[in-house]
């Protein structure tokens, strides 16, 4: 199939198929004499598992270093479970800060219901505005 075709069935456009050629998360494909890519059906595959793996939290290293364990034959369940807890790890820390900013918003609220809003301190004159030469 060519980069069209994968693109629609892996529904992605074409030029994430040629960002994940350059880094590695897809291999070259081979070319036609004309010189149009040609692909296989398991790069569907390929690229549906590298998306699903990126909506998980996995960057694109992460994911082109599962698919060379994957690919050598060296990945199980024991070899590969701590690329799980790196994100499992990196959630909890975007959680907590999270939960971090929420309790700060709901602070600043508590102070506009009690007449102390944040955003209501000393004017700037026109000299001080943003921008203001």
């Amino acid at each position: 199939m060519n980069i069209g075709e994968l693109a629609r069935s892996a529904q992605v456009n074409i030029d994430t198929i040629r960002y994940y050629e350059r880094r590695g998360v897809l291999a070259s494909p081979a070319r036609r004499p004309s010189g149009y890519r040609v692909y296989s059906a398991e790069t569907v595959e390929r690229l549906r598992l590298a998306r699903a793996l990126q909506s998980l939290g996995f960057t694109l290293e992460e994911i082109v270093g599962a698919f060379h364990a994957s690919t050598t034959g060296t990945a199980t369940c024991e070899t590969e479970r701590w690329r799980l807890e790196v994100v499992f790890e990196w959630f909890d820390a975007k959680i907590s800060d999270l939960r971090r900013t929420r309790r700060e918003l709901v602070q600043a609220l508590a102070e506009c219901d009690d007449g102390r809003c944040r955003f209501g301190g000393p004017k700037l004159s026109p000299s001080r505005q943003p921008g203001a030469v």
